[in-house]
């Protein structure tokens, strides 16, 4: 089995909800995620945001459906990190 450890996405979202709120939501999508939220562009309507996801395995469909349920967009995945059950020993 693999775990995904880390991932970096890049994401669209409405001004509400607030950054706060935003990545408190997706820390909330796990028991253990670390979440690193950085504004890269404000414009009229929408912000575009660095998110940074931490945790031992992190449930990518919940964090994507939670980012959608509060009006975001999943741009991209920009980076991944990875580990398969028999690294973890």
């Amino acid at each position: 089995m693999v775990f995904v450890k880390r991932i970096v996405l890049d994401v669209l979202k409405p001004h509400q909800p607030n950054a706060l709120e935003f990545s408190s939501s997706i820390a909330k999508a796990g028991s253990d995620y670390r979440v690193h939220l950085t504004v890269i562009e404000v414009d009229e309507r929408t912000e575009t945001l660095q998110i940074e996801v931490v945790g031992n395995a992190i449930d990518f469909e919940a964090v994507q459906s939670t980012i959608s349920d509060m009006g975001g967009s999943l741009h991209s995945i920009d980076e991944v990190e990875v580990q398969s059950e028999t690294d973890a020993g």
